[in-house]
């Protein structure tokens, strides 16, 4: 079992992180730069392959970018990146959206439910084939209305 953290430094800012009951398992690079975070979406077989990637927005304030990551063989590899997409706003103390898997009886897989970037429509986010592609659920894009998304109503 591994715990996934977002982990903080002062000077690099944040990568995330996934710790076992030895330590570090696994980890993104660091942002690069200080005061820039990111925000988790989710884990999980994201595109039927087996493997498990991990889904967060890149400085969902600044870059507002989706980067999906592979756990394969102890190490993480970047897949896909999405611009124009977030999870949280400067204030917020949660992080909206997620994943969901409302056609999980029909095979088709999870979605990340995300906000366009001016936080004016809903998006469901589908990562297969390599890519990763935008769904428009509507808007605005609120966190109740991210909730709902969620569960699929």
């Amino acid at each position: 079992t591994l715990a996934m953290v977002v982990e903080s430094d002062l000077a690099q800012g944040a990568r995330l992180a996934l710790y076992g009951p030895d330590g570090l398992y696994a980890a993104t690079p660091f942002i690069g730069q200080t005061h820039r975070w990111l925000a988790p979406v989710g884990a999980g077989d994201l595109d039927g392959d087996g493997a498990v990637e991990l889904a967060y927005v890149d400085r969902p304030h600044l870059a507002k970018t989706l980067r999906i990551w592979r756990l394969q063989d102890g190490a993480l590899t970047e897949l896909a990146s999405l611009a124009g997409v977030t999870n949280h706003q400067i204030g917020w103390d949660f992080i909206a959206g997620g994943l969901r898997d409302c056609a999980a009886e029909t095979g088709e897989g999870p979605e990340m439910v995300l906000a366009s970037g001016d936080w004016q429509r809903l998006l469901a986010v589908r990562f297969a084939d390599g890519g990763l592609t935008a769904r428009d659920l509507g808007g605005p894009a609120t966190p109740e209305a991210l909730t709902a998304a969620r569960a699929c109503d």
